[in-house]
């Protein structure tokens, strides 16, 4: 079942559509759920919503996988550099010289949404039981968000996340922040994606080195190339069954 309703994003002073998964059984039972939280929701569900036409149909996989989840994705502002800008997590000067809003973005989804979604919905509101995701900027939010929230989320699924764009702060974040040895990171990129070999190769290094130190903090990480993977949502959702495996398997 999808549902989508409007929360503001108090910070902002803007609305915003969430699109909601609750698993088949949801209304004829009590159970409680482990919750999936992503960026970009218009992309995840229908085909419809999605902004190139292809959506992960990670609705259609959840429906089959044998495990039930709840899962939440908020739709990104779709003006103009917004997405961009409320995706990059520091706040220094990016894309057309506007400051980055991503810690802000992020601690109304700790400290707002979160909240409504544990109070509205019958989840497993714990730590264990929360994992954030999302693919490129998206992708580089929810690193930050397992780093920098780690006492809320204990699993990322990072798809080709946009590191390259700040991998000194990201750096410097691992190192300052206190990270749970329970934690699971899944990082990829595509070897079709970077477009050139010099691209490519820069990618691989930083997402390694991003991988090694947080193993080296004790977090447990999945570094992968994918090969043939490019930067789209078909590419992304023929990937959801490696993550999900390897973060809840």
């Amino acid at each position: 079942m999808i549902k989508k309703f409007t929360l503001t994003i108090t910070p902002f002073g803007l609305p915003r559509t969430v699109h909601l998964y609750l698993p088949a059984g949801y209304e004829r039972t009590k159970q409680r759920y482990p919750v999936l939280y992503f960026y970009d929701g218009h992309n995840l569900f229908s085909d419809q919503d999605a902004t190139y036409g292809k959506s992960w149909g990670l609705g259609e996989y959840l429906d089959r996988c044998g495990r039930d989840f709840i899962a939440v994705g908020v739709e990104c502002n779709h003006e103009g550099n917004s997405r961009l800008v409320e995706y990059f997590p520091f706040d220094t000067p990016v894309f057309d010289g506007l400051s980055g809003k991503g810690d802000v973005y992020m601690r109304w989804v700790v400290e707002e949404l979160k909240p409504y979604i544990d109070s509205h919905y019958r989840t497993l509101p714990g730590r264990r039981e929360t994992m954030i995701g999302g693919s490129s900027m998206g992708g580089l939010m929810a690193v930050y968000s397992v780093i920098r929230h780690n006492a809320t989320f204990s699993k990322a699924a990072c798809l080709s996340s946009s590191i390259s764009l700040c991998m000194p702060q990201l750096t410097d974040l691992v190192d300052r922040c206190s990270l749970s040895s329970d934690t699971r990171v899944y990082l990829d990129w595509g070897s079709e994606e970077a477009g050139t070999l010099e691209r490519l190769t820069r990618m691989t290094d930083d997402n390694l080195t991003l991988a090694h130190q947080l193993a080296m903090r004790g977090v447990d990480v999945y570094p992968r190339i994918v090969p043939g993977g490019e930067h789209c949502e078909a590419s992304w959702e023929r990937q959801i069954p490696v993550f999900m495996e390897y973060l809840w398997g």
